[in-house]
């Protein structure tokens, strides 16, 4: 049976903690990407993602940005390559403790918002990232835009790397991500979002597959890929397990699912 993993960035909105969305989205994912201090989250939102991802046995990692609670990570910034570096290491150390704590162990990391997309396209920002990430361990995966250069950036550094896609948001004629300041960024139709996922999974154009926790309606979104994702004849499973292949044949435009 073919494998994919279904993952969603978590711990960044209290609120979503509270009123069960976070993790009524659980029961759907196989990995979840927790923020750790820098565009959001704290040691309580840390502790209680975590808690939520052991209850459903969840793989968990890291979800580093650019310091910037105030934009929510999303404002690009032009800092030198190794304060890059020293805050990815900050956050993930912060995460890291919380989780042995807990009990459990981080499998991967991932970038969000600015960081993410720059690190898709600019190979110091993705060397810095992966060096931030080096200098805690190597023994996880770095998760990076399907098609990108940073990609191999984070490979050249000796990292495992895992091609993402995303189910709920559009993207562009060259395979970027829609910004979310334009309009019809988002996907929102349970259907249309389960059907991009099945198609980008069956392309084999990427290893994971997104789901944002604060899109509107984001558990009933999950539930509805996991679902198409199976009847499809793949099984939802976390990175931890999945044999990671080569990027060189993950270079296809997601475009293709729009």
């Amino acid at each position: 049976m073919r494998r994919i993993d279904l993952n969603c960035d978590m711990g960044e909105i209290p609120e979503l903690i509270a009123n069960g969305t976070q993790e009524a989205l659980m029961p759907s994912l196989s990995s979840v990407n927790i923020a750790c201090g820098g565009h959001a989250g704290d040691e309580h939102t840390m502790k209680s993602t975590i808690e939520q991802a052991l209850r459903h046995n969840v793989s968990v990692g890291a979800h580093p940005s650019y310091p910037d609670r105030a934009n929510f990570g999303r404002l690009e910034f032009n800092l030198p390559p190794e304060i890059v570096a020293e805050t990815v290491l900050e956050q993930i150390l912060r995460l890291a403790e919380i989780a042995t704590q807990c009990g459990t162990k981080l499998t991967h990391v991932k970038p969000h918002g600015a960081l993410y997309n720059q690190a898709a396209r600019d190979k110091d920002i993705a060397k810095a990232v992966a060096s931030g990430v080096a200098h805690w361990s190597r023994d996880v995966v770095l998760f990076g835009l399907a098609g990108s250069p940073g990609l191999e950036s984070y490979r050249a550094r000796g990292f495992t790397v895992v091609a993402e896609a995303f189910a709920d948001r559009r993207y562009e004629s060259d395979g970027t991500l829609r910004s979310r300041k334009r309009e019809n960024a988002l996907i929102l139709d349970p259907a249309e979002v389960a059907h991009q996922a099945v198609d980008i999974a069956a392309r084999g154009v990427a290893q994971t597959i997104c789901i944002h926790s604060d899109t509107p309606g984001a558990p009933e979104l999950a539930a509805a890929v996991a679902k198409a994702l199976r009847e499809a004849g793949f099984e939802v499973s976390p990175v931890s397990r999945v044999e990671i292949p080569g990027i060189e044949k993950q270079s296809s435009r997601i475009s293709k699912t729009r």
